[in-house]
């Protein structure tokens, strides 16, 4: 007993290539839609993190955060006159 398959009629060569074509177009299709709700989700964690962390900040705000220099010194205010 051979492993080998047996050699096709170039009429069964056509027929199996169709078949083989026909296969891998839907399971392409499939590929691609599942691909595009994994980035869907994606996409959607990312815009949902985002908004839940600045809201998270915005809510731990300190009195300092209120004024708008608070904490920071202006270069011009300290100078040697000449």
């Amino acid at each position: 007993m051979s492993t080998g398959s047996e050699p096709l009629t170039p009429s069964e060569e056509s027929i199996a290539l169709e078949m083989a074509v026909e296969r891998r177009g839907p399971k392409a299709l499939l590929m691609i839609g599942w691909f595009g709700v994994g980035m869907a989700v994606a996409t959607i964690g990312i815009l949902l993190g985002a908004e839940l962390r600045s809201r998270y900040k915005f809510n731990h705000r300190t009195p300092y955060d209120f004024y708008a220099n608070a904490g920071e010194q202006q270069a011009s205010e300290f100078g040697v006159g000449v």
